[in-house]
């Protein structure tokens, strides 16, 4: 029996996405069937392409099954009141945003509720519609809790007190302290404050409940991102005395690395050393032209037992933070700085790796042990170069052929491997702020990357593989460092960014690092190099730390985790603690392996060791973003050249080419239009112009604002961008304002009006 054809032919992939990325709220399968007239039996096929869209990663499948384009956040629920602008809308955070993305923008508007209005801080139940691609409206449902109001800000001179701005840019209410109120506190203080009921005019009254020193002193800066991003900075005095208690372990039980002449190769202003290494040419007779190495770990997991007060606090940390004038250490400094440092000549308890090499670099045999080693050397690796390089000092002459030849020898095999897999080698630039010793800026550069830095990070990937391989091998748990290929939804947005700069990245491809590797050799040497090293980046996956054999992306490797950097990262704890168990390096009773509760606890604790590097990360970037701001502040009103490095619906963020430092361009500022964001090709449109500003246009911009309290930059754009219709853009490969009509008639949010001032 033939089946009689629909009298409504079923709605594309492309149509349905667009009713759903149109719709201002998540829909039901009942809604989409109704609203493209599918009725019987088409509705299983219905089913199937919705399925397709969420598998595909184009859109999410949340609350009772509702559909809504990816990214997009519940019709109901909770929002943390963030700030007040000038003209007194309230705007608002979602509590279950964990992207390091910025979140979608929130306005409060008036609901039915009765009662108090939510103030900032507090957190709300709320319905949400949404009206732009990245824009909701948000009406309260119920206060769940009231926010505590404590904000960290610098002091200024007021009648009868003192008034606070804010360090955080987005805090716009206006506070005022009472002399009483200010607990000692001058202007000019850095202060953390509470709000205090009642109303002081047009400011909200508070008190000082923490001085943290003057601000514009050394520290200052690391202190107000401490401070922001909730960053654990005093030890428990119980994890104190238990680091003042340790010492280091003789050689019993232990093989006995003092005769390897290890030595460590880290940056000229490091303080802590938890890698140390060595390689010689494999003497084994089946490995022709091979390579033995040692790869030495401090032994961590020795000092720091599971359920120790030392674990609790290092689990609470979950990382390090590096800041330019500091560190905020996972471990004391009885371990950190002592005797978990590999330091020149002195007895230190190690976890190596010995491994064994091909001549192309593949891993062949691997074993791991518990050591006692003697750093041979504290090397740096300016040094270390600039010895590969045929220029040794009176350090590095004396280990030329014992150790450093044979280091370079290792590396170059591991760099074949390292080439023949493919994996994602992007470019781009660092910046190292160079402080004097007052604490103040001396220069801001770019760091340099050398063979020296990439030889001591391709040991240390061969030894994370061999661990993970180890464990695998052990049937132990294993906290692995995973990192996914590029969703689908942004491998489309990521292939019309490349096209409009000339670059094809073939639709049906397997998505793999030898692809992407292509298109950088292509760009490289090119005006485009830098932006498509930029838009690859931002293209992948944010890597973590799970118990799922994932693999890692990047690397273009199936099994991957973190070994090398006990001292600073949680995660090689508890590799090492696995490695203990399942190897049985332990003492009987000893309780330096993995516990039981630990094994049972990786998907939490991984999470949580994300989210803490994700805010380590976050607060580094802060500390440097205010840093170049102040650096930068004496010179109001000059020109710089520099390149778009994002852009938004409210402006570009440029970034410098000469300090790297980061600011904004309002889209007021802009010439008068109406701009039109065209987010697949990252740009802002002019409708009437055609003026155009593009990822990676170069600019020329004047510095109009630089607050060093928050760290914001705003800049104006003297020359730069181009126009639709010229021999440098081509009007059909953008969107805004020369698409179809229906496009653009979409909402108002997607669209800002530039005016002069």
């Amino acid at each position: 029996m033939v089946k009689r054809p629909s009298p409504v032919p079923l709605p594309t992939k492309q149509e349905l996405l667009d009713y759903i990325r149109d719709s201002d709220r998540p829909l039901g399968k009942r809604d989409i069937a109704r609203a493209f007239r599918v009725k019987g039996a088409d509705r299983t096929a219905l089913r199937a392409l919705l399925k397709e869209l969420v598998d595909d990663g184009l859109i999410d499948r949340g609350h009772r099954r509702r559909l809504a384009p990816k990214g997009s956040l519940p019709e109901v629920t909770v929002i943390q009141i963030s700030h007040m602008d000038l003209d007194g809308e309230l705007f608002a955070r979602p509590m279950s945003w964990r992207s390091d993305d910025e979140p979608p923008r929130i306005v409060v508007v008036p609901g039915r509720r009765r009662g108090a209005a939510p103030k900032v801080g507090d957190r709300v139940l709320a319905r949400l519609r949404r009206v732009g691609e990245a824009s909701y409206e948000a009406q309260p449902i119920r206060i769940i809790e009231g926010g505590t109001h404590h904000v960290l800000g610098v002091l200024e001179p007021a009648p009868g007190g003192a008034t606070l701005q804010p360090t955080d840019r987005r805090v716009s209410t206006r506070f005022f302290i009472p002399g009483e109120q200010l607990a000692g506190a001058e202007a000019g203080d850095l202060v953390v404050i509470e709000g205090l009921p009642g109303a002081a005019g047009r400011s909200r009254p508070a008190r000082v409940i923490e001085r943290l020193g003057a601000f514009g002193s050394a520290g200052t800066v690391s202190l107000i991102a401490i401070h922001s991003h909730g960053i654990p900075d005093v030890f428990p005095a119980a994890a104190l005395a238990e680091a003042e208690a340790q010492s280091t372990p003789g050689p019993e039980g232990r093989r006995d690395l003092r005769s390897v002449p290890l030595v460590t190769i880290d940056g000229a202003d490091a303080r802590d050393f938890d890698d140390a290494v060595w390689a010689e040419p494999d003497p084994s007779p089946g490995n022709q032209d091979g390579w033995h190495l040692i790869v030495a770990i401090a032994d961590v997991s020795y000092y720091v037992r599971p359920g120790s007060r030392l674990d609790g606090a290092a689990r609470e940390r979950g990382n390090s933070v590096y800041f330019p004038d500091r560190v905020v250490p996972m471990l004391p400094e009885r371990l950190s700085n002592d005797l978990c440092s590999l330091r020149p000549q002195e007895d230190r308890a190690c976890l190596f790796a010995d491994l064994r090499i091909a001549a192309d670099g593949r891993l062949l045999d691997y074993r791991f042990d518990r050591g006692l080693m003697r750093s041979a050397a504290r090397l740096t690796y300016t040094q270390v170069q600039e010895a590969a390089d045929g220029r040794p000092d009176e350090i590095t002459v004396a280990l030329m052929d014992t150790v450093i030849e044979p280091l370079f020898g290792a590396y170059r095999a591991l760099e074949r491997a390292r080439n023949a897999r493919g994996t994602l080698d992007l470019d781009i630039p660092e910046r190292q702020v160079v402080l004097d010793d007052k604490g103040r800026i001396a220069a801001i550069r770019p760091r340099n990357r050398m063979d020296s830095h990439r030889l001591i990070e391709e040991f240390m990937i061969c030894a994370n593989v061999a661990a993970a391989l180890t464990l695998e091998n052990r049937r132990m748990p294993v906290m692995y460092r995973i990192h996914e290929p590029p969703g689908l939804d942004k491998v489309e947005m990521l292939r019309d960014s490349l096209a409009s700069f000339g670059y094809r990245l073939a639709k049906g491809n397997v998505i793999t690092p030898t692809l992407f590797a292509g298109i950088l050799q292509k760009a490289a040497g090119t005006d485009h190099a830098a932006i498509v090293s930029e838009l690859i980046l931002r293209s992948q996956s944010q890597a973590l730390y799970a118990p799922d054999p994932v693999g890692h992306f990047g690397l273009a490797l199936n099994r991957y985790c973190h070994f090398t950097s006990p001292i600073r990262r949680y995660a090689d704890i508890l590799v090492h603690r696995a490695l203990v168990s399942g190897l049985r390096l332990s003492k009987k009773g000893a309780g330096d392996g993995l516990s039981d509760e630990e094994a049972a606890t990786f998907d939490e604790i991984g999470e949580h060791i994300s989210k803490t590097e994700r805010r380590a990360a976050a607060a580094e970037r802060d500390a440097v973003d205010r840093i170049v701001t102040a650096y930068l502040a004496n010179r109001v009103g000059e020109t710089f050249s520099g390149r778009v490095n994002g852009v938004t619906r409210f402006g570009l963020f440029v970034t410098l080419d000469e300090t790297g430092a980061d600011g904004l361009v309002p889209v007021r500022t802009l010439p008068w239009d109406r701009y039109f964001h065209d987010e697949r090709q990252h740009a802002l449109i002019g409708e009437q112009s055609g003026l155009i500003y593009r990822l990676g246009d170069p600019l020329v911009v004047e510095l109009s604002e630089a607050d060093s309290v928050t760290g914001s930059m705003i800049f104006r754009v003297l020359e730069g961008g181009g126009r639709i219709g010229s021999q440098t853009f081509d009007d059909r490969k953008v969107g805004g304002p020369h698409r179809k009509k229906k496009q653009r008639r979409k909402d108002r949010s997607g669209s800002v009006r530039s005016r002069r001032r």
